[in-house]
């Protein structure tokens, strides 16, 4: 993981935040370790979850998960890498808005300075989180058609949004598409939405002049 951090920091002059998971350990002093590691890539940002992964415990306990963003914090130090608090359970069964407002909030103070509680999608959720955590900014994840725009985000009081893997699995909801006409029908027709070979050389072309 460290090594494809890196490999995409040197790809591009934008800031990178580094999705890692749950610092690849349990115990907090595991995760200080891991973290320095990451900080070492040149990310701009990196977050940590609470999510224990563990079918008897889906989410840390809060303490140790509080002691665990406080060790990143401390692993972060003055480099400037943002620490993103993450708060999973919305995606593991955990659906009470007030318990993931508590740990978001004990995350805050734990030294996290942007909060993230992928899974709500309610207006009226999100602008709750984000007045609990104010005035630390709140990510949020739409990583489909939920009538959100960016514009709502913005309207709601988030600071940041997240697609996930959404990009990904449009590219591969194309595909399927595809793929399944031609198997069954022995048609062409999903292909064209396809990009032309002209639009994509332009696309990359243009991803490729870095400033010097």
């Amino acid at each position: 993981m460290l090594a494809h951090i890196h490999e995409l920091v040197e790809a591009t002059d934008v800031p990178v935040n580094a999705d890692f998971e749950n610092g690849y350990a349990d115990d907090p002093n595991a995760v200080a370790e891991s973290v320095r590691l990451c900080v070492a890539t040149g990310v701009a940002g990196l977050s940590i979850e609470d999510a224990a992964n563990r079918q008897e415990s889906p989410v840390y306990d809060v303490d140790l998960a509080v002691e665990r963003i406080r060790a990143a914090r401390e692993a972060i130090g003055d480099s400037g890498v943002l620490l993103v608090g993450r708060a999973e359970g919305f995606l593991v069964g955990r659906e009470d808005l007030n318990k993931v407002i508590e740990r978001l909030t004990a995350y805050s103070a734990a030294g996290a300075d942007c909060l993230y509680a992928p899974g709500f999608r309610e207006r009226e959720h999100i602008k709750a989180i984000v007045d609990a955590v104010a005035p630390k900014p709140v990510n949020i994840l739409i990583g489909g058609p939920t009538g959100l725009t960016m514009k709502d985000a913005a309207e709601l009081g988030a600071r940041r949004v997240s697609v996930g893997g959404a990009f990904a699995r449009a590219a591969w909801g194309g595909f399927l598409r595809s793929a399944r006409e031609l198997s069954e029908k022995g048609s062409f027709g999903e292909l064209a939405s396809a990009a032309s070979h002209a639009e994509l050389q332009d696309f990359f072309s243009e991803g490729a002049k870095r400033p010097e």
